[in-house]
């Protein structure tokens, strides 16, 4: 799914937001295309933390930002819409998500819910009492937060909003599918089959799955990976030298028992699944 990155301080209005850019494009698609919210404070809740003990606790914080990584690898496609509602606050953290949706060749835009930091705070206030920050946790957050730059590949292109404006509705959608996709890494890029021979594309396709395995890692992301190009989803990662052992065995097995060039990466995306 094409992906809106929304981000700002703690009680910026990224949720107002998300359910806005929501309704939008649900009006606009007429259900022909599927607009999903990936929730950070609804991930929280399901972890049984409230946000004041979860924001206190950086391991935490990992593992749910993790688990948001994950369910985003798992919704990119490049029909539909995920709308990414959360603090998002860390530019390294932006970063692995373009890295992303470049592996899978989806565009991305990012919404920056740009809000005075005492009008946040007043607007926190408001809350019921179980959705507040404390005052020490919003400042800390508040002072973590690193505002995206539209001159970072990552956070381009970068629409910033105020509580009083109205949302550029037409320019993000253009920013999302009325220009090219992303070029992926070549390392990390599942390349078209090409017409040559068995031996030489069992050896490419085999290890451009690798390569995609070992580019989630990277970002995190160990569980339901999906390799790019191949309608393929290897369900846990392992670990690189467990990878190229079960690469060695497939190639031998697969160099005696041959199939279609175009079955090769979902026959060894099984064989990883049933290995692993």
């Amino acid at each position: 799914m094409p992906l809106i990155l929304i981000t700002g301080i703690p009680s910026s209005g990224k949720t107002t937001r998300s359910l806005e850019l929501k309704e939008y494009f649900e009006k606009r698609f007429q259900d022909r295309r599927k607009v999903e919210i990936i929730s950070e404070y609804d991930t929280i809740i399901k972890t049984g933390y409230d946000k004041n003990t979860f924001y206190a606790d950086s391991k935490k914080e990992k593992i749910v930002r993790s688990s948001l990584k994950s369910d985003l690898q798992r919704q990119i496609d490049t029909h539909d819409l995920s709308i990414f509602d959360g603090s998002n606050y860390i530019k390294g953290y932006r970063y692995e998500i373009y890295c992303m949706t470049k592996l899978y060749k989806t565009p991305q835009c990012t919404l920056h819910c740009d809000i005075p930091v005492e009008h946040a705070w007043l607007l926190n206030e408001k809350r019921v009492e179980s959705e507040r920050y404390n005052r020490e946790i919003f400042d800390a957050l508040v002072a973590r937060y690193e505002t995206p730059n539209g001159g970072n590949r990552w956070d381009a292109p970068l629409f910033a909003v105020t509580p009083e404006d109205e949302l550029m509705y037409d320019e993000i959608y253009r920013s999302l599918y009325e220009i090219a996709s992303p070029k992926p890494n070549q390392s990390t890029q599942c390349a078209p089959l090409a017409a040559t021979n068995y031996l030489y594309e069992l050896d490419r396709i085999t290890q451009d799955v690798i390569n995609a395995i070992l580019s989630a890692k990277k970002m995190g992301i160990n569980n339901d990976i999906k390799i790019p190009g191949c309608n393929a989803t290897v369900e846990k990662s392992g670990t690189a030298p467990q990878l190229m052992r079960l690469r060695r065995q497939f190639l031998t097995y697969s160099k005696m028992q041959q199939s279609g060039i175009d079955q090769i990466a979902a026959l060894f995306v099984q064989y990883l699944n049933k290995n692993l």
